[in-house]
């Protein structure tokens, strides 16, 4: 069986992080080992939540992880909360990458704006880690604080905007860069990447659906690097993810009590196992 671990927070309520990316994998036929940074209450869009930073335990987990000669098919780090995670994970990557797909997914804002736990700074701190990676998948809010360019939004850039940014991902250091929510129409909304390796530029939309929820970006990369984990062509783990994201937002777009704090991703979990068919 192949073997993700996915490093981040864990929000005991709120559907992100820890608790999107470990039940995704797990469904989708792939081992997915995990190291907790953090234990939250809720998620930090909940107006109080508790906090227990878990960095101190990053490093122990790792050394006896490396005793036990333990291997992985991909390592996947989504939301961490400071410099020292940041550091701890190109010290992981250096433990555990050999063999392994590098995935970073820089979990630190949207809507143009960082998440108020972190500040220009760290954006840029951010992008070593992304140097490190053989794929990053941030958002158009992510990659313009990482690259200090001007965030545009949907309807206002061009593909050539897309392609230059993307472009500009790579020269960080990351082999491949996948830009996630890139509207090139006003119908259409997915994600759009370039291989630095062939020049090749990719792409996959599917039709817009007028909601923001938070999560979608931990449904998108859990489900797409499962699936390229499992051996999909790049182009049709894109479209699987896409097309999972989108069904979950279209189930919780459906559901009386529209939960504001994350997405219906576990009742599109047979939608995805079709897709991955």
């Amino acid at each position: 069986m192949k073997k993700i671990v996915t490093i981040q927070d864990i929000s005991c309520y709120g559907k992100c992080s820890l608790t999107v990316a470990l039940p995704i994998i797990s469904a989708m036929g792939v081992e997915a080992a995990i190291i907790p940074t953090a234990v939250l209450s809720t998620h930090t869009m909940f107006s109080r939540f508790t906090f227990k930073d878990l960095s101190d335990q990053i490093e122990p987990i790792s050394e006896h992880w490396q005793e036990e000669g333990l291997k992985f098919d991909a390592l996947y780090t989504g939301y961490l909360g400071s410099f020292e995670q940041i550091d701890l994970m190109k010290q992981f990557f250096a433990d555990f990458g050999e063999g392994a797909l590098k995935f970073v997914d820089p979990a630190m804002g949207d809507n143009g704006k960082l998440y108020p736990a972190f500040d220009e700074a760290f954006a840029k701190h951010m992008a070593t880690l992304c140097a490190k990676a053989d794929i990053i998948d941030p958002n158009l809010t992510e990659a313009c604080f990482m690259l200090g360019t001007e965030y545009k939004e949907d309807g206002s850039y061009d593909e050539a905007y897309i392609k230059d940014i993307l472009v500009k991902l790579t020269d960080l250091g990351a082999k491949t860069a996948i830009l996630t929510g890139v509207s090139l129409a006003p119908d259409k909304l997915g994600a759009m990447g370039y291989d630095s390796q062939s020049g090749e530029f990719f792409s996959y939309f599917n039709e817009k659906i007028p909601a923001k929820y938070h999560g979608t970006g931990d449904v998108f990369s859990s489900a797409l690097l499962a699936a390229l984990v499992l051996g999909k062509k790049r182009e049709k783990a894109i479209e699987i993810a896409a097309d999972f994201t989108r069904e979950s937002i279209v189930l919780t777009e459906a559901d009386a009590e529209k939960p504001w704090y994350g997405v219906n991703f576990e009742q599109a979990i047979p939608y995805l196992l079709e897709k991955l068919k």
